[in-house]
């Protein structure tokens, strides 16, 4: 025990040469400026010693029990600090500050000690907070047994020992600053430009820690000179504190991450990944869940097959699933129906094998797993790490780039080899009209001679179309029905449709192979069997334009669900 509190404490005083110090380092300085009083650096060392020790040990716990995000906390500390920064340069916060700490120390024998004391207690509290040390073997030991809920006296000591050990060095600097700025004649002179600049100085750092820029700057600094912060905790590295360690902490250390930031650590990356809700059938693999994949990178990606957009995000699934299977990566198509015949097992079995999709598949018909995921798109795609964590989601089409940029980082974090280049083909989407559904439940682009609010629902009934067929609508011309999903054809109907795009497709079934003849521009260019559900390309050009389609339904009992585009 006396071992560990001496290597602690030694660390902590050589923190102060480390390069995850170095964020909060202009915060220290502006310190310095002390205008009320000769306390403010003894406050600020204490506030941190207390501060660093309290959120390192409990700050799991305080989140778990009170349910206050720890981000918010760290705002506050934000806030807090914008507010002291203002106050070196705004005379008017300055005294607001005053008399606010002249009410909570009243009974302090000096009003201007005290005040430089308890506001140098606030920053103090703030900076322990928001600062991230590089984590070394007895540090990491202390924050794993943190995490766990388990903080026992010994860990508490420690904890201790280390935040006085960085507050040393600390409290020297501030004291040798303001020393500084009371004794050497320029300095006091330009002391109130200094003490502005500082202000300044302490704003442009609180808000750059909003950004996480200080995070970003961290890893820059430990990546470009990976050996700087391991090298700094090989004072504690040795075998003799790690058998202590030992019975600290019985749990095996996570050696990938000494060196690196607390943040690393202690922050959680991301959300925890929902499990995938058991009773849809699998395709291509058996019944799989996250639990199981801990230690893999999980991509879940819902999607529907009748999805034009879905569908083109097939071949990059597919490229990856070739590339990185072998490697760690671990992708779970979630199917997800848009419409009732996408239900159907054996469709989707049948599109799984048209499509050529070997990843494990399965089926959401209750939507189970994706109102666990609180989804909302197809496609969307939401990329977990070894942990179970959520590190990156997209939704829609395109940035396959950095969508793969992704997948390789959370590989090399289980270690995998990744050397791939990334140099995915964009598709790019020429479409001015959006997607167009024929089922009144979503209903809203007929023509105005055919508004919605005339539609009879569920029943077949005569529709004539108007004179006029504006930009991205359509009318129908015949015996309809219409229902919640599709509408239904009698033989000899017909539809128009003006649209602005390259391409059209339409999702179409029938129980009895139907043909349904292709008209653009009023030019007759194709008949389509209908004889499976699925999304049927109609147009395919070689530019995107302005123009007429017509489909004629030459047979009755064709359903049309949505036109897509692109």
């Amino acid at each position: 025990m006396i071992l560990l509190v001496a290597f602690a404490f030694l660390a902590g005083i050589v923190t102060i040469l480390s390069p995850c110090i170095l964020p909060i380092l202009p915060i220290v300085l502006s310190s310095t400026v002390d205008t009320t009083g000769k306390r403010r650096p003894l406050g600020v060392v204490v506030g941190f010693v207390l501060s660093f020790t309290f959120f390192t040990l409990f700050l799991t716990t305080l989140v778990r029990l009170i349910g206050i995000p720890a981000e918010s906390l760290r705002y506050l500390s934000i806030i807090i600090l914008i507010i002291f920064g203002l106050s070196l340069f705004i005379p008017q916060i300055q005294l607001v500050i005053e008399q606010l700490f002249s009410k909570l120390t009243r009974f302090a024998p000096q009003s201007q000690t005290r005040h430089g004391f308890f506001g140098g207690l606030i920053i103090g509290l703030s900076l322990g907070l928001l600062w991230t040390p590089c984590v070394g073997p007895i540090l990491a030991s202390v924050i794993s047994l943190a995490l766990s809920g388990t903080v026992t006296a010994q860990a508490f000591i420690i904890t201790f020992a280390y935040a006085t050990g960085t507050a040393i060095p600390m409290f020297l600097i501030l004291q040798a600053g303001s020393t500084a700025l009371q004794k050497i004649p320029w300095l006091l002179k330009n002391s109130a430009r200094i003490q502005k600049g500082f202000g300044i100085v302490m704003i442009l750092v609180a808000i750059a820690i909003f950004f996480n820029l200080d995070r970003r700057f961290q890893t820059y600094i430990l990546n470009t000179f990976p050996q700087y912060g391991v090298g700094l905790t090989q004072l504690e590295d040795n075998q003799l504190v790690r058998d202590t360690l030992q019975r600290l902490n019985p749990e095996p250390m996570d050696e990938t991450v000494i060196g690196k930031p607390m943040s690393d650590l202690v922050l959680p990356k991301g959300p925890p990944a929902p499990e995938i809700i058991p009773g849809g059938a699998w395709f291509n693999t058996q019944p799989l869940t996250l639990a199981a994949l801990k230690g893999k990178v999980v991509i879940i990606d819902f999607w529907t097959y009748s999805c034009i957009n879905c569908q083109r995000t097939f071949p990059y699934l597919k490229k990856w699933w070739t590339t990185y299977k072998d490697k760690g990566l671990v992708i779970i198509g979630v199917h997800a129906p848009e419409f009732e015949f996408e239900k159907s097992e054996k469709n989707v079995a049948q599109a799984i094998s048209d499509f050529e999709l070997e990843y494990p598949i399965v089926q959401d018909n209750n939507f189970a797993t994706w109102r666990a995921y609180q989804n909302n798109y197809w496609p969307a795609k939401y990329l977990i790490d070894k942990d179970g964590l959520i590190r990156y989601t997209h939704f829609g089409e395109g940035e396959y780039n950095e969508t793969e940029k992704v997948i390789q980082e959370l590989l090399s974090e289980i270690g995998a080899p990744v050397s791939e280049n990334i140099d995915n083909p964009e598709y790019k989407i020429e479409s001015q009209t959006p997607e167009i559904y024929l089922g009144y439940l979503r209903l809203r682009d007929l023509t105005p001679s055919q508004t919605p609010s005339t539609v009879q629902k569920d029943v077949f009934a005569e529709y004539i179309p108007g004179k006029i067929l504006n930009s991205n609508t359509f009318s129908l011309r015949g015996e309809w029905k219409v229902t919640k999903e599709y509408a239904e054809t009698k033989a000899g109907n017909e539809l128009m449709l003006r649209y602005s795009a390259k391409n059209v497709f339409l999702v179409m079934r029938s129980d009895d192979e139907t043909q349904v003849e292709i008209y653009l521009d009023n030019k007759l260019l194709n008949t389509v069997s209908v004889n499976t559900d699925r999304l049927y390309d109609l147009i395919k050009l070689d530019a995107p334009g302005a123009h007429e389609l017509k489909l004629k339904f030459l047979n009755s009992g064709t359903q049309i669900y949505a036109f897509t585009f692109g």
